[in-house]
């Protein structure tokens, strides 16, 4: 890789076709990573919440780590929005190193940080502070990398490759589960864990993300964002700027709000609640759960490039189509017939069909909300809508859920997600579509 990182045309030799290739491959290693360290907190928190909270019961010392956690989706808003402008007026390439370098120090924050019983009250306070470190860089991260590989995409593959974006969640999750198996069926034992095993994950994500830098800091900046580096004087002072965002790319602002509502809420419905949901109504067991929905996502990450790939070839509407119609008036029988199944087989047919129509969503609404915008707000259009309206709905999706199944009403949850749904499915009727409209490609000519 080339030590100085330089600008993009369309390639047109196998020197430049590598260097794009290398830099897209860095900035998706490094969403891996920074999925994988934030995730692997709620994922190994049940060993290490001891070492932070003792005293109470178990329940006590998860919900209060649970609440740690929490912190982490809320500041992601404000990671977005400082991280996304720093992209637009200072380039991708120096958000993405920012985002990965602040997650890396999170993470080696919570391996080495000294337990309740060393230190005292300093312990969870500190453990807020990485916390905090993690959500914002993780506020950043999403929509910087999705604007990089937007911008940084072949023209007639942009579908294919920023579907790629979507593989990374879900791969950073599946490699933090692979961790978690491994150290307790091959390695540790469960009273290691819990006194200094919780520590490995975080070491490792801290030195992986130590590695992304590297990576990104190697990675070329995009020709959408060079072009706009050299504009007038009143273009420079509109970069970034989130009043321009909202006075001037209202609409856009509004439709990426509308793309993000429906397949928000049904992400963490099918992806995450999904596996309770077999288990407190179908009354699987908690290992049959487990298996059914970690091989559905081993399947949908797959979906992701395939979807996109369909967008390049009929257009990005008829693909998020897939998921408005299918997510209005197929989640309701869908969850029904879940509920009401005693099949593994069947259970995972219906599981499998929710994250297909899901990928209607999951693998372009990246790259459609970076086709709305122009380059001197792309960042920050792309990722702080959604990191809003992930807080707000994506945060609260789970909780309603339980809240509705203890209150005797569970069936209103499915037809919360459907109408959730109905908002993306109107969206997606009334914006433009973008495959020939993007104005990633207007700013080339």
């Amino acid at each position: 890789m080339s030590a100085t990182p330089r600008t993009l045309n369309l390639p047109a030799s196998k020197s430049e076709r590598r260097t794009r290739l290398r830099s897209i491959i860095g900035g998706s290693a490094g969403n891996v990573i920074e999925w994988y360290d934030f995730l692997a907190y709620s994922i190994f928190s049940i060993y290490f919440s001891k070492a932070f909270f003792p005293g109470g019961s178990q329940t006590a010392q998860l919900l209060n780590a649970a609440a740690v956690a929490a912190i982490g989706y809320v500041v992601r808003p404000l990671g977005s929005w400082a991280i996304g402008a720093l992209a637009d007026r200072r380039g991708r390439r120096v958000a993405l190193s920012l985002s990965v370098a602040m997650m890396s120090v999170g993470s080696l924050i919570v391996a080495l940080t000294p337990t309740y019983a060393t230190i005292g009250v300093a312990a969870p306070a500190v453990l807020v502070c990485a916390r905090l470190l993690q959500g914002f860089s993780m506020g950043g991260e999403a929509g910087t990398s999705a604007t990089y590989l937007s911008e940084m995409a072949p023209t007639g593959r942009r579908g294919f490759f920023v579907g790629f974006v979507q593989v990374t969640v879900v791969m950073g999750q599946l490699v933090a589960l692979a961790l978690m198996l491994v150290l307790q069926r091959l390695v540790l034992t469960p009273t290691q864990l819990e006194e200094w095993g919780w520590r490995i994950p975080f070491a490792i994500g801290g030195v992986l993300a130590v590695f992304a830098l590297y990576l990104r800091r190697g990675i070329a900046e995009t020709d959408a964002f060079e072009r706009h580096d050299t504009g007038g004087a009143t273009q420079q002072a509109e970069r970034g700027s989130l009043l321009v965002l909202l006075v001037k790319h209202r609409r856009q602002t509004f439709w990426s709000i509308g793309i993000s509502v429906g397949g928000t809420v049904a992400f963490y419905t099918f992806t995450i609640y999904l596996q309770k949901f077999m288990v407190n109504t179908t009354g699987f067991s908690r290992n049959e759960a487990t298996l059914i929905t970690t091989i559905a996502l081993v399947i949908y990450m797959f979906f992701q490039p395939l979807f996109g790939l369909l967008s390049d070839l009929i257009g990005r509407r008829p693909v998020m189509l897939i998921f408005g119609i299918g997510g209005t008036f197929l989640t309701v029988p869908l969850m029904h017939a879940l509920g009401a199944t005693h099949s593994a087989l069947t259970a995972f047919a219906l599981n499998l069909g929710a994250l297909a129509i899901l990928s209607g969503f999951s693998s372009i609404h990246w790259l459609v909300k970076s086709e709305l915008f122009p380059a001197k707000v792309r960042a920050l259009g792309v990722g702080l809508p959604f990191a809003v309206v992930s807080s707000v709905m994506g945060g609260t999706t789970e909780f309603l859920a339980l809240r509705l199944k203890n209150a005797g009403h569970e069936a209103w949850f499915f037809y919360y997600v459907s109408a959730c749904a109905a908002v993306s499915l109107v969206t997606y009727l009334l914006m433009p579509e973008t495959r020939h409209r993007s104005i990633i490609d207007e700013e080339a000519h």
